[in-house]
């Protein structure tokens, strides 16, 4: 019998252990033979009760971390009891694994819960059998996910790096000098492949929901002054990382957090003002950070740094607006169908996060460096950049967005890939009417104006001083948001899609409508969109209007149809992704019979929840990890470097190819 069989069809797995350790494991494992009331039945020897167990997933999971605590971290059979009696009035409950605290035998030191395979439910288990036996130290795991904790108080659980072996102390795991290089093999999103979210959501609710403070504005300033950190450490082999808890007083953590807070503002300007401070008190910044700082946030896949960034952000305006982040998944399809050109200049109108932007700007630099015979290396890095690499993000990308907070995470994100320019900036993209009050502003001006004479210049030819109705770009990609009227009638009045069919200016018109008009007027001939619109426009009796007005000005490329769950938890809305070219006499000569790709989404890549589903080894049952040791979402959108099927982009390319399109010559 082997273990992976036993874990099939659970919520437990073995992943978080080696095929060594295993082994030895599954080396104890005997099978009763069936009865005629009962079928063959796996036991295994237990190395603690020296007796024969019915095993279980969660007594897999059991056995292999009591395995590990006796052979890796050096604990005697002697000190570890299972099935521990935890009292709690009349009331006894039985904790999975306690290890006795060496010089009190009788007293518990560090407690594991197994038997609940959801972190949610183990955290507040072993919250309850600490405060009752006065445990130190905490863990839980399921075999795939781990987390570990100090007990600081009865109300704060800090997470730890590591659990102490049995030659250490606490004090030994939090004062630990870590580098870089520590960084990349402490890495809890790979270790205990759990996501940033996740960790987030656990600090919120352990210490932020009680902090009286601005939840996203905490976690930003936080997420900041750790990607300096990190950035600093890793073009210095001799820095010791600063976002560490590492056994100073809260007090004196948070003086050496606020320098690092200081110095990337320097760095990294026009995101925080100069009197922006970190507000959360000592004792909860210093959860906070124990929560972090073993997340390695650069030489990862994006996904890491902007999932948590959706999270916080749901919970604020833009949902309310009908704005929602788009999936990373969803975004790499359109960047590898609409192939962003290093001398092309790329805008998302509607850029949230700024991913369809960013993700432009790690397939630019893939190109350029594959010209140069350079290694393609990651994406989102510390390493240097060429000047090439650094002056495409410098010169050829925009983005824009009415949400201020949004606009900040975009321009961290974009100034941190290009080294301290962005060209991201807040502006209400469809009241472009107003943009010349706008940028008139002192405060404004401050932040954006950079950016903005540069965007000034890519205006159509011949366009006046004030007039922001045309411009000239290549590619532009966007997912504006779907929700809601346009009502203000000095913005209709300026759209052509604003009036009905007999011209007349309507009392209200969707946002997105509005978005589809705008969008073809910041292209030049022969520019390509990929835009995100709900599933209705495309079909609806009502909407042929809309169609026919891209179709006089476009070729339609491509319609992909997204699943109903890619968007959720925040909204189900089906929605699919238009690609076009405006019609070009040199770029895309006017036809009128062509083919068009469709193609629709028929993986989910998200369960009803909106929780994501990832590729599993079909003979396991286990999650397979990228090249980056993350989850990889289950999808048929494109090939995962080469880890699953080719998929729509794919296909996509081969008819862009066979048609001759200008963008794949």
């Amino acid at each position: 019998m082997k273990i992976k069989d036993i874990f099939q069809k659970s919520n437990y797995g073995g992943g978080l252990f080696t095929p060594d350790e295993i082994h030895a494991v599954e080396k104890n494992i005997t099978m009763k033979p069936a009865t005629a009331k009962t079928k063959e039945t796996p036991y295994i020897n237990c190395l603690v009760r020296k007796k024969d167990i019915k095993l279980t997933p969660e007594e897999c999971v059991r056995q292999l971390y009591i395995y590990r605590l006796i052979n890796a971290y050096g604990y005697p059979t002697a000190r570890i009891q299972v099935e521990y009696a935890v009292h709690f009035g009349r009331e006894v409950k039985r904790a999975d694994i306690v290890i006795m605290d060496q010089d009190r035998p009788i007293v518990p030191y560090i407690i594991v819960e197994v038997k609940k395979p959801k972190l949610s439910d183990g955290k507040e288990q072993l919250k309850s059998y600490c405060n009752a036996t006065g445990a130190p130290i905490a863990a839980w795991t399921n075999g795939e996910q781990y987390s570990r904790y100090h007990r600081k108080d009865p109300n704060y659980f800090q997470d730890i790096s590591a659990l102490p072996r049995a030659n250490e102390t606490l004090a030994d795991v939090l004062n630990e000098n870590v580098t870089y290089e520590d960084l990349k093999l402490k890495d809890k999103i790979k270790n205990e492949k759990r996501s940033l979210r996740s960790i987030i959501k656990e600090a919120e609710d352990e210490v932020l929901a009680n902090a009286g403070v601005d939840a996203f504005e905490e976690i930003f300033k936080l997420l900041f002054s750790k990607l300096y950190d990190e950035m600093t450490a890793a073009n210095d082999s001799n820095y010791y990382l600063k976002f560490r808890n590492s056994g100073e007083t809260e007090t004196q953590l948070k003086v050496k957090v606020e320098k690092l807070f200081s110095a990337a503002r320097g760095k990294w300007e026009g995101i925080f003002t100069d009197s922006d401070r970190i507000q959360l008190t000592p004792s909860h910044l210093a959860i906070c950070v124990a929560a972090l700082q073993d997340v390695k946030l650069f030489n990862n896949n994006l996904d890491v740094v902007d999932d948590a960034f959706e999270y916080l952000m749901s919970k604020s305006q833009k949902g309310e607006k009908g704005q929602y982040f788009t999936p990373r998944y969803v975004i790499d399809m359109c960047v590898r169908m609409m192939n962003p050109q290093k001398h092309e200049n790329i805008i998302d109108t509607a850029a949230g996060s700024s991913g369809f932007t960013v993700h432009s700007i790690f397939h630019v630099w893939k190109s350029i460096r594959k010209e140069k015979g350079l290694p393609i290396g990651e994406g989102f890095t510390t390493d240097e950049r060429t000047t090439e690499e650094l002056n495409f993000v410098r010169d050829h990308i925009y983005a824009i967005d009415f949400d201020e907070k949004a606009v900040r995470v975009a321009r961290t994100l974009n100034l941190i890939a290009g080294d301290g320019q962005s060209n991201v900036i807040h502006l209400n993209t469809l009241d472009y009417g107003r943009w010349g009050e706008i940028v008139k502003e002192e405060n404004w001006n401050d932040n954006y104006n950079n950016g903005f004479k540069k965007l000034k210049k890519i205006r159509l030819k011949g366009t006046d001083t004030d007039d922001y109705a045309n411009f000239d770009f290549d590619l532009l990609m966007a997912n504006p948001p779907f929700a809601g009227d346009i009502k203000e009638g000095n913005i209709l009045a300026r759209y052509e899609l604003g009036k009905n069919d007999k011209g007349n200016q309507q009392s209200k018109v969707g946002r997105d409508i509005l978005f589809i008009e705008r969008n073809l007027n910041f292209l030049k001939s022969g520019g390509r969109m990929a835009i995100v619109l709900p599933q209705g426009r495309f079909n609806n009796s009502t909407d042929k209007r809309i169609r026919d007005f891209i179709a006089e000005r476009c070729r339609i490329l491509a319609v992909v149809g997204l699943h109903g769950n890619v968007f959720k938890p925040h909204t189900g809305t089906k929605t699919s992704v238009l690609f076009v070219q405006k019609w070009d006499n040199e770029l895309c000569p006017k036809i009128d019979d062509y083919p068009i790709f469709f193609a629709t989404m028929q993986k989910t890549s998200k369960d009803n929840s909106g929780d994501k589903i990832y590729v599993r080894n079909k003979e396991t049952g286990e999650n397979i990890l990228d090249s980056h040791g993350h989850l990889i979402v289950d999808h048929d959108l494109f090939n995962h470097d080469g880890m699953t099927a080719d998929g729509i982009a794919e296909a996509f390319i081969e008819f862009a190819k066979k048609e001759k399109l200008s963008f794949f010559a």
